[in-house]
């Protein structure tokens, strides 16, 4: 069945909003006050966005192939994976999907905003990353490089030697590429997440932080907009150079 562009984002869009929905849940859940999960801590969070992109990844995955992130379409368009002309619209999807996902998370947690209303920094993690320690030069590299791992990963899991075989042809992992992409975004934050909270992605980070700036959370902080170019840039930069490094590597084979 030939799916239209516009299914296509349409699936972007639920797979970026429900990565979202889960993903700024579990931040929700383990920060905000009178949470059952409050102080469950890092391993918990880093496990919660591996299946949140799981979740993701098995609704979109079979009709748009489930990017659900700006920096992984252009790495993917980048590295003659993915067609220029889907580009924009799938980003566009994607944001729209990060921007719903987050109103989403800050209604169904509501009364728990309001009761961490004096922790103004809690409330703004729970819908975009800021570095543990700001020094904008190492922080964009620690998204820069997290996301490059990140996106020539992907782009690894679809080569020969990492599918099954059909005869002669090289059959794609389907639905099942949602365990190993899980387990890829697990390791990526448990040993490169501590510095910025690892964006990694443009619809996880800047969408969300829109949301934070135009919702009525009470006691709210500003959005952190002095930072927000570097969980944008940096990804976007590192799957540009992931795109670069898989074609010299897997193109000589």
């Amino acid at each position: 069945m030939e799916v239209s562009l516009f299914m296509k984002c349409v699936f972007e869009f639920l797979g970026t909003l429900v990565l979202v929905l889960l993903g700024d849940g579990v931040c929700a859940a383990c920060s905000l006050n009178k949470s059952k999960a409050k102080g469950a801590g890092w391993i918990v969070i880093t496990m919660g966005w591996g299946f949140a992109v799981m979740a993701g990844v098995f609704i979109a995955g079979p009709y748009s192939g489930a990017h659900l992130n700006p920096a992984v379409t252009l790495g993917l368009a980048l590295g003659g994976l993915f067609p220029w002309h889907f580009v924009l619209p799938y980003m566009c999807a994607q944001m729209l999907g990060g921007f719903a996902g987050a109103v989403l998370v800050y209604t169904f947690y509501v009364d728990h905003y309001a009761a961490t209303a004096d922790q103004p920094d809690t409330m703004l993690g729970t819908f975009c990353t800021m570095p543990a320690i700001e020094h904008k030069t190492v922080n964009f590299f620690s998204e820069f490089l997290a996301t490059a791992l990140l996106v020539y990963l992907i782009m690894a899991l679809g080569t020969h030697g990492n599918v099954a075989h059909v005869g002669s042809v090289d059959a794609a992992l389907g639905s099942t590429g949602a365990f190993p992409v899980t387990a890829v975004i697990m390791a990526l934050g448990m040993s490169l997440g501590g510095t910025t909270g690892y964006a990694m992605n443009p619809a996880r980070d800047l969408s969300p932080r829109l949301a934070h700036a135009v919702l009525p959370i009470k006691g709210k902080r500003d959005s952190g907009w002095g930072y927000s170019w570097i969980p944008v840039l940096g990804p976007l930069s590192g799957a540009a150079f992931a795109a670069v490094v898989y074609l010299v590597t897997y193109g000589l084979i």
